[in-house]
């Protein structure tokens, strides 16, 4: 065959769509196996897609701003070398039926945007789920939606298009084309709402002063914003504190860190040990390590600690350490390097994102001595790390109580109330708290 189809590959267990965010070659361009095509954006890391083979790329299917499912069709690769200048897009995607192309033109409902929307064919035009979701919720009506100029396909509204409106609209609510009433008499229609979710809390109107600065969100941090409201909304969150004696800790790295950079060139941090010490607390109290479905409760039996890393963007990303008990200390100081550092290189892989089921934020390495951490969805639970510092405390001796400095830090755990009841937060983090004071002081790595 002369020429292929290049799909949307599946970049994930539970990834089924992404966003194109760019392409880096052009129609036309020639291109090598497993070179770098096109940039791709998931609901978890955007990546960089290679070419499935070499030759020419004859034509593109999918634009930028599109939101496609794995396994559609993305682009025509000619395998021969050179473009057929005079290929229709019928003759180029004939190993694909037309329905398929043509659903690979228009953005696939998002996950966590669309809901359960279907596209809606209005008039001689057509308009995406997620387009159309967007309108709902910003109680845009479908006569507004008919006046608003398209940048897409065939004049297709676009999610750049009405996003780009939405701000406008925002900013100057008296231009907008239509009143009140008429968002009354036609609303974006829409599939019924589960009970359990609540209406979407109203916008606040903010003023803008005119030595303000108005900054727009990216894409990564839209998606936190959304998922924390969304955890908030979810779950009752709770929050035990317990202060550890981590002098041991504090020793035993002091004196074994620059063993450690030599032997493993890494640098040995307290992160990896406060996970061991998570681990075995969870393996104590393996009802923290679930999550909620409706009114079941899913016991998981992989534990897989999720490492809330702050980015160079002034973002936050949770790459997770799948399997975590079945690593040692060493193994676990490696793990927590290397996904802390292709963090924030944007390297990361999107399994490398999913599947947690309990969630680690170090909030002391800002200095910060306690925290009220937001639960990632859908887990049940997360502990924030605070700062270690030098406090004088009571110890018991067998020649009385002494005043002694010590090294201590507050441990902040967060839970959902409605499967993790205060005994057992608060024993958990308590659990935790002992297995850091009893760290051994001869350890060995």
């Amino acid at each position: 065959m002369a020429r292929v189809e290049m799909v949307m590959p599946k970049m994930g267990e539970s990834i089924m769509e992404g966003t194109i965010l760019s392409w880096l070659k052009k129609e036309g361009d020639s291109i090598e196996q497993d070179e770098s095509v096109l940039e791709v954006a998931t609901d978890k890391v955007d990546t960089e897609v290679p070419a499935t083979h070499g030759g020419v790329l004859e034509k593109i299917l999918a634009k930028e701003g599109e939101v496609v499912q794995v396994g559609s069709p993305i682009a025509i690769i000619n395998t021969n070398g050179t473009a057929s200048a005079d290929a229709s897009p019928a003759a180029t995607a004939a190993p694909v039926a037309a329905p398929a192309a043509e659903q690979s033109s228009s953005p696939s409902p998002d996950a966590n945007e669309a809901g359960d929307v279907s596209p809606r064919q209005q008039g001689d035009r057509f308009y995406s789920p997620l387009v159309l979701n967007i309108a709902r919720q910003e109680s845009i009506s479908m006569q507004e939606l008919e006046t608003l100029p398209g940048t897409g396909k065939e004049g297709r509204v676009t999610k750049k298009d009405i996003l780009a409106y939405v701000e406008q609209r925002q900013a100057q609510p008296q231009a907008q084309s239509q009143p009140q009433a008429a968002l009354q008499q036609q609303p974006i229609s829409a599939s019924p709402a589960p009970a359990a979710t609540s209406p979407a809390a109203p916008k606040v109107s903010v003023s803008i002063g005119a030595n303000d600065e108005i900054i727009e969100m990216d894409r990564m941090r839209r998606m936190i914003a959304e998922r924390m409201v969304d955890s908030k909304r979810i779950s009752p969150h709770v929050t035990s504190f317990v202060e550890a004696d981590v002098t041991n800790i504090v020793l035993w790295r002091n004196r074994m860190k620059n063993e450690f950079k030599k032997r493993d060139a890494g640098n040995l941090t307290f992160t990896p040990i406060f996970i061991e010490a998570v681990v075995r607390a969870i393996k104590d109290y393996p009802m923290i390590n679930v999550s909620v479905d409706g009114t079941n409760i899913i016991k998981r039996k992989d534990i897989n600690i999720g490492l809330a890393v702050a980015l160079p963007s002034g973002n936050l990303i949770v790459p997770v350490i799948h399997q975590a008990d079945q690593l040692n200390l060493l193994g676990l100081s490696t793990k927590v390097n290397d996904l802390a550092k292709r963090a924030r290189d944007n390297k990361l892989k999107p399994d490398e994102l999913a599947g947690g089921t309990f969630t680690v934020s170090n909030v002391g390495s800002f200095g910060n001595v306690m925290g009220t951490p937001i639960i990632l969805q859908p887990q049940v639970a997360i502990l924030a790390l605070g700062a270690i510092q030098k406090k004088p405390a009571v110890l018991e001796t067998e020649h009385g109580d002494v005043i002694a400095i010590r090294h201590k830090m507050f441990l902040s755990h967060s839970y959902d109330h409605r499967v993790v009841d205060g005994s057992l937060g608060g024993m958990f983090v308590r659990r935790v708290a002992d297995y850091l004071e009893r760290f051994e002081l001869n350890r060995s790595i």
